[in-house]
């Protein structure tokens, strides 16, 4: 019997040196990156900067919130974005018309992004001391739980528009957040989004999970978001 995959057919050949090279190589890469984003830490920590990193699947409204919270955060806290996309610099397009420093990384085929990316982006900023730096990762709510980028907490969006499902449906990435935002909440009345059941399959991913709220659109719930950021950007 092989001892690897229990096969009692011993006249198969029994290569597994590919599926121990593919584990060995994802370990690799994960080492490699928590190697970067520990530094990213240590970076941020020296100068207080508060990076948060923004994640949520493709048209849920992180650039369009994100956008409204700088405005509301102008003249309150120092802001820098670092965006994150496959292709395109359409949505930093759109946070630089807001005033603030913006570096876009573009992934190609990648579908996250990474600390050493990151790392670099922040310092091309040149970051005042004290700044919130937003991190709006490539829309997707698979790779990008896995990824530490160093940041000091991870912001999952969830829009109205999407389904109550989605935290039971990608468990990882509302376990790995501390915070969750339910956008367009101006939409659910046109979707029969259920607040309640959608909150309470988040909390039981993660029980610790912060929830705000918002619209970007008509300002509610952005008082209590942006209070919530001006304490974490002290």
């Amino acid at each position: 019997m092989c001892e690897t995959c229990g096969c009692q057919n011993l006249a198969h050949e029994h290569n597994h040196e590919p599926e121990n090279r593919i584990i060995n190589m994802a370990k690799d890469v994960m080492e490699y990156n928590n190697a970067f984003a520990a530094e990213n830490r240590k970076w941020f920590a020296e100068k207080k900067i508060t990076a948060l990193n923004l994640l949520s699947s493709p048209g849920a409204g992180k650039t369009t919130l994100l956008a409204a919270t700088i405005k509301g955060l102008q003249n309150i806290l120092p802001s820098a974005v670092i965006e994150g996309d496959q292709e395109t610099e359409i949505d930093a397009q759109r946070i630089r018309d807001t005033g603030v420093k913006v570096v876009q990384i573009n992934t190609g085929k990648a579908c996250h992004l990474d600390a050493h990316h990151v790392g670099h982006a922040a310092q091309e900023l040149l970051l005042a001391d004290g700044s919130l730096l937003f991190i709006e990762n490539v829309g997707n709510l698979v790779c990008p739980a896995a990824f530490d980028l160093g940041e000091k907490k991870k912001i999952v969006i969830l829009s109205a528009t999407e389904g109550e499902e989605k935290p039971l449906k990608y468990p990882y990435m509302f376990a790995a957040a501390d915070v969750m935002i339910i956008s367009k909440i101006d939409m659910a009345e046109y979707t029969d989004f259920d607040f309640a059941l959608c909150e309470g399959y988040a909390r039981k991913i993660n029980p610790d999970l912060r929830i705000f709220r918002v619209s970007a659109k008509t300002g509610e719930g952005m008082a209590s978001w942006l209070d919530w950021l001006k304490q974490e950007g002290k």
